[in-house]
């Protein structure tokens, strides 16, 4: 639930902060809690309660699984059999949102789904295996977009790669994705270039 300071929540019912001290003192509006630091927080709740807002509808736990390709379906079945299990376990109420499809192609119609959803409030939090499972680049972005939505990410398995497997990885993955515009020799070149680094890997 989300928590506004005195000034916060005097903006949001156009009153001043001495008014709600005064319906502090008058017992007309308590505040949720005050800090430790003496700070009065207002919650999402009275302030629906004053606007007489209805609340929205309960949000939504979301798994999200991606592979990059069609040759990894069996990865993708196993990924959402794990995310499943980890969310039944936490006791969560989920839907799973699967796809396939390259981790930086952001066209993607899951992700895209999964965004929608996000900034129309619908989504409390969103699941995933592994980070990179999410999108290849710019995952902190993701992030902050979910944060301004109220929306967290949580991940499965937090093992931190090293610098060289994360290279590696992100190396593929740009080069298949620009292989797939090459015709003939180019792109035979490129799938040699792919075999080599995944065998020195």
């Amino acid at each position: 639930m989300n928590y506004y300071s005195i000034g916060e929540f005097a903006n949001k019912l156009n009153i001043t902060t001495q008014t709600l001290r005064n319906w502090d003192k008058e017992g007309k509006l308590k505040p949720h809690h005050v800090s430790d630091g003496k700070h009065r927080y207002y919650s999402e709740e009275q302030l629906r309660q004053i606007l007489r807002v209805p609340f929205k509808k309960e949000k939504k736990v979301i798994g999200y699984c991606r592979v990059s390709s069609n040759k990894q379906k069996n990865d993708l079945e196993r990924q959402i059999e794990n995310v499943k299990t980890y969310m039944i376990a936490k006791g969560y109420q989920f839907e799973i949102i699967q796809e396939i499809g390259s981790g930086i192609n952001y066209n993607n119609k899951g992700l895209n789904q999964l965004l929608d959803m996000i900034t129309n409030g619908e989504v409390e939090k969103v699941v995933i295996l592994y980070k990179d499972r999410l999108v290849r680049f710019g995952f902190e972005l993701i992030e902050n977009l979910c944060n301004k939505y109220g929306t967290t990410i949580e991940i499965i398995d937090n093992t931190e790669k090293t610098e060289e497997q994360e290279l590696v990885e992100d190396m593929i993955q740009i080069i298949t994705v620009f292989s797939c515009r090459l015709q003939g020799k180019r792109a035979n070149k490129v799938k040699k270039m792919i075999k080599e680094l995944t065998e020195d890997d």
